[in-house]
């Protein structure tokens, strides 16, 4: 009986330590998302390895979903922009639609007035004179509305003086036809001339570096022009896209705070006929100002960078993006030449537009160098300073003893004077 019980509270207990050692996870309940953020971070690992989620990808476009918008019928009311947004497919498809519905409701048209007039009734009689000739069903009718709104006019049917309602006819469809090739012809050009396509030939270097330029910790990255044609007015713009909390604890999500390019000194107005690389002085100003190389992969931010100009074969506006994240901004870095002298004319090297190469750099920030430079500064000024107090305080001595010697002359001679009057 004891060996019993014996084996019987091993057993136990060998059943709770695979309870204890058991592999399987307990499963947790559902969170909401502010309570899985709010989480400590030894449970919630994820939020450790979050991934920054762009707001501009590298190819320009926006990383935004507008949801929840009741009021669509304002893209009705801007028909013309909303079919050249469209994707192809869609837009083909509805310039398809378009002319086929006009073509069919025109040819219902043209058929009911030669039904309702008896003209089906008198096919091939040559007493009578119908609204169309030639017209013996509903498609010779739809191939008479084709003929009409394109203006093709091949001869076969045509309109004749007995039908007024068929005039009236004519000259509505006409007028609706014509609308309707301006329209859709006028949004099929637009699309096919969108700037945005222009837009592919202009690229940004896939990182951007910091380094120093003329003793000046700066923020760099490069833009080019792939094509021949140039981009008129061409200039540059770049934003920080970072959140922020402002003083009374309001929360601010993806702050643009604005960087300057050269904005104050017309730097930021280019002339892109070959590769230019782009500074932003990290300065008071700067919102880079307290970041160093340490810190940099800590920050959440990211760098969009817009650069704007009139193409110049068809005078309309184009606008190329770009961003940078943390991962893709490399401290202590310079970029590859790229601009070599040939025989009679400057050659673009594109295969090393996006090499960099490391360069001897500071990994303290702008504002501790700005520090460790005035801290320089300063054992100099204590000395001259105090080389001019010393040399006043001598001055003052040197005032203080002549006087004294002065006056104890005027002593002397004052006492002779006395003894001679006795």
């Amino acid at each position: 009986i004891k060996t019993l019980t014996e084996e019987s509270n091993v057993l136990e207990e060998d059943s709770m330590e695979q309870d204890i050692e058991s592999p399987v996870a307990i499963h947790q309940p559902k969170l909401p998302k502010q309570a899985r953020e709010d989480l400590p971070k030894n449970i919630n690992k994820d939020c450790a390895k979050r991934k920054i989620q762009r707001y501009v990808r590298k190819d320009g476009k926006c990383n935004v979903h507008h949801g929840n918008v009741r009021e669509t019928y304002r893209y009705l009311t801007d028909i013309f922009t909303t079919l050249v947004d469209l994707k192809w497919r869609f837009n083909l498809l509805i310039f398809v639609m378009v002319y086929t519905v006009t073509w069919l409701f025109f040819g219902m048209i043209w058929w009911l007035i030669a039904y309702m007039r008896g003209d089906m009734d008198h096919i091939g009689d040559s007493t009578w004179t119908p609204c169309v000739s030639n017209l013996n069903g509903f498609v010779s009718a739809f191939l008479f509305s084709i003929e009409t709104e394109t203006t093709i006019g091949y001869g076969y049917r045509v309109i004749t003086d007995k039908c007024p309602e068929g005039i009236i006819l004519l000259l509505v469809q006409s007028v609706l036809g014509s609308i309707v090739n301006a329209f859709m012809v006028g949004c099929m050009f637009v699309k096919i001339s969108q700037p945005k396509k222009r837009a592919e030939t202009l690229v940004f270097s896939t990182n951007a570096v910091i380094s120093m330029r003329d003793g000046k910790l700066c923020l760099m990255f490069r833009v080019g022009d792939l094509r021949n044609s140039h981009i008129v007015e061409a200039s540059i713009r770049a934003k920080l896209i970072k959140s922020k909390q402002t003083k009374e604890g309001e929360f601010i999500p993806l702050n643009q705070t604005d960087i300057n390019v050269g904005y104050y000194t017309g730097d930021d107005r280019l002339f892109l006929v070959s590769p230019l690389i782009i500074s932003h002085e990290i300065n008071q100003q700067s919102p880079f100002w307290e970041i160093s190389k340490a810190q940099l992969p800590k920050e959440e931010l990211e760098i969009v960078v817009i650069l704007e100009g009139m193409v110049e074969a068809t005078g309309m506006t184009c606008q190329a993006r770009s961003s940078y994240i943390t991962s893709e901004i490399l401290w202590g870095y310079r970029f590859t030449p790229v601009l070599t002298l040939e025989d009679g004319f400057y050659e673009v090297d594109y295969n090393s537009f996006h090499e960099t190469y490391e360069t001897n750099t500071p990994v303290y920030s702008a504002k501790e160098l700005a520090e460790m430079a005035s801290r320089a500064e300063l054992p100099l000024t204590w000395s001259v300073s105090s080389k001019l107090d010393q040399h006043a305080e001598l001055e003052t001595e040197e005032e203080e003893k002549s006087q004294e010697e002065q006056n104890e002359r005027n002593g002397d001679v004052a006492n002779l004077e006395n003894e001679s009057k006795v």
